[in-house]
């Protein structure tokens, strides 16, 4: 008799992509640009969430997905910077979020009154690469407290990204990191990257920061 292997994961993968469609489209008829945030554990996703809806929330109308392994600390976090609604999912060991948990959470977020989505994912550089949540783009947070050769050790996500937001620079005097070095190695791995550089802790570079994303919540943006 013979043996039929039934490929689990490609199907998985299909099932997340149709819904990531579905999320995509829903976002694209509300008018709502969405960032996933993707980067390693510490590289500052959060404290950079609360700067910029200190600076932002309201003007650009940003709602905020955040995606843990445990705990919703992350989401308590941001949530005491916004009168709007902060979606937490827990994924109870799972190490990334799926197109899944962002369409059951858009479920409680008033997209006409929004107008930029962070998608704030699971601390991981592996996980999160292959998994499309119906995103805009991904945006990776590269901090100067990791090592230079990141991208090459991880390229498939920085393949996948569009953005890369360089964290921490204010740290640059006190660890051997060269940020000319790691830039250089993200654009060995996908050389349409663009490139931000900044201090969410010291506020450095924000001004740039805000600036995007101003740009890119704009109606007519199209993700040039």
């Amino acid at each position: 008799m013979a043996v039929r292997t039934i490929e689990v994961r490609e199907k998985v993968m299909a099932m997340n992509n149709e819904l990531a469609a579905v999320v995509r489209q829903r976002l694209a008829e509300a008018g709502v640009v969405a960032f996933n945030l993707v980067s390693s554990p510490g590289s500052g996703k959060t404290t950079l969430l609360e700067r910029t809806l200190d600076e932002l929330g309201e003007e650009l109308g940003i709602a905020v997905v955040t995606g843990d392994v445990q705990t919703q600390n992350d989401a308590d976090r941001l949530a005491r910077r916004t009168t709007r609604l902060v979606q937490a999912v827990v994924t109870g060991g799972a190490c990334h979020l799926d197109a899944r948990q962002v369409l059951s959470a858009l479920d409680a977020i008033d997209l006409q009154r929004t107008r930029l989505l962070f998608v704030e994912n699971v601390g991981n550089l592996v996980c999160p690469a292959s998994w499309d949540l119906g995103e805009e783009a991904k945006v990776v947070l590269f901090s100067v407290t990791e090592g230079e050769d990141k991208p090459l050790k991880y390229p498939a996500l920085f393949k996948r990204a569009r953005h890369v937001v360089m964290t921490k620079t204010d740290l640059l005097h006190y660890v051997p990191f060269d940020i000319h070095v790691a830039m250089a190695n993200a654009l060995a791995v996908n050389p349409d990257l663009s490139f931000l550089e900044l201090s969410a802790l010291r506020a450095w570079g924000l001004r740039d920061w805000f600036d995007f994303l101003r740009h890119a919540s704009a109606r007519e943006y199209a993700g040039a």
